[in-house]
C-alpha cells in the first residue's frame, strides 16, 4: 500500500512540474546562492521570483532555507523544487556535493519535488552515487518526483557534452530511481535526440555559461527543444539578464510549443550513437 500512495503522490506533484498543455518543463534554478555567493538583494530575489511566477515558468530550484523567504503566494503558480546537496566554489574540491537537506524537510516545506547533483567522473562520485540512491528510496516511499542534475565532471572527463558519457548519465539516473534528469547540452539537437532516445526517462537540459547574446540564446533553446527534450533548466542565463521577467517569457514560449519528436533527427533507434550495454 504505501508503494501505491507513493505513486499516486508522485504523480500528482509531477503534475505541479510538467506544463499542462504541453507536457513540457521550463525550470528556473535559483540554488547558486550556495555554491557562488547572493543571486540578488534579498528584495531583488523576491522580485525575481515574482517576475517568473508572471512569466509562465513552470517551477524553480532553491535550497529549504531560502523557502522561508518567499511569500506564499508566489508559490501558487511555481512549482517548488528543494535542492538537497551542494557546495561552495571555495571547497578543496569543488566537484565534491555534500547532503544538506532531506527529503521529509522538503514534503514539510511543500515541495513539488527535489533535485540532487551528482557529478560523474570525480573523485568523490561513489559518494554521491550513495546518496542519490537513498535520496531515491525516500523519494518513493513519499511520493516525491526526483530530479538529478547529473553531469560528467571531474579529472577523468575530456568532454563533458560527450553524448555517449551523457547517454551514461541519464541511465544511472533512471537505474537509481530519478524521475527527470538534467544533462549538459551536446550543442547538436541531433546528437541530443540519440541522448534522449538513450533515456529510460525524461531529459531536460541545463542552460550552460552565460550568453549575453539574447537572440543567439533563444536560438539555442529553439535547437535543444528540437532534439525531444522534456523542457529546459535556465538559471544564471536568466537571473543575470536585463529584464529577467521578458527573457522567461521568451524561452517559456519555445519550451511551451510542446514535446518535439526525436525521431526525426535519428530516424533509425538501432544505429544509435550513444547506445549503453
Amino acid at each position: 500500500m504505501t508503494e501505491s500512495y507513493g505513486w499516486t503522490g508522485k504523480h500528482r506533484r509531477m503534475q505541479r512540474i510538467l506544463h499542462p498543455v504541453s507536457g513540457t518543463t521550463f525550470l528556473v534554478p535559483l540554488d547558486h546562492s550556495l555554491a557562488d555567493g547572493p543571486v540578488a538583494t534579498t528584495n531583488g530575489f523576491t522580485k525575481l521570483v515574482t517576475a517568473m511566477s508572471a512569466n509562465d515558468v513552470d517551477g524553480i530550484v532553491v535550497h529549504k532555507g531560502r523557502v522561508r523567504f518567499l511569500p506564499t503566494e508566489l508559490l501558487r503558480d511555481l512549482a517548488l523544487i528543494v535542492h538537497l546537496n551542494g557546495s561552495t566554489r571555495h571547497a578543496d574540491d569543488v566537484d565534491a556535493k555534500i547532503m544538506v537537506g532531506a527529503v521529509e524537510e522538503a514534503v514539510a516545506l511543500g515541495a513539488d519535488g527535489v533535485s540532487v547533483h551528482i557529478n560523474l567522473g570525480s573523485n568523490t562520485e561513489g559518494g554521491q552515487l550513495t546518496d542519490l540512491g537513498v535520496v531515491a528510496d525516500h523519494c518513493a516511499r513519499w511520493g516525491v518526483p526526483l530530479l538529478a542534475m547529473v553531469y560528467p565532471r571531474g579529472p577523468r572527463i575530456t568532454d563533458p557534452a560527450d553524448p555517449v558519457l551523457l547517454a551514461h548519465a541519464a541511465n544511472v539516473a533512471a537505474d537509481l530511481g530519478v524521475d527527470i534528469v538534467k544533462l549538459p547540452y551536446t550543442g547538436s539537437p541531433l546528437t541530443m535526440a540519440q541522448v534522449v532516445q538513450a533515456s529510460p526517462i525524461p531529459v531536460v537540459t541545463a542552460g550552460g555559461g552565460v550568453i549575453g547574446d539574447t537572440d543567439k540564446f533563444l536560438d539555442v533553446i529553439e535547437s535543444t527543444m528540437e532534439s525531444g527534450v522534456a523542457g529546459v533548466a535556465v538559471g544564471r542565463n536568466v537571473f543575470r539578464a536585463e529584464d529577467p521577467g521578458q527573457l522567461a517569457r521568451s524561452i517559456a514560449k519555445r519550451v511551451h510549443a510542446g514535446l518535439r519528436s526525436p525521431e526525426a533527427l535519428v530516424p533509425d533507434r538501432s544505429r544509435s550513437d550513444v547506445t549503453v550495454g
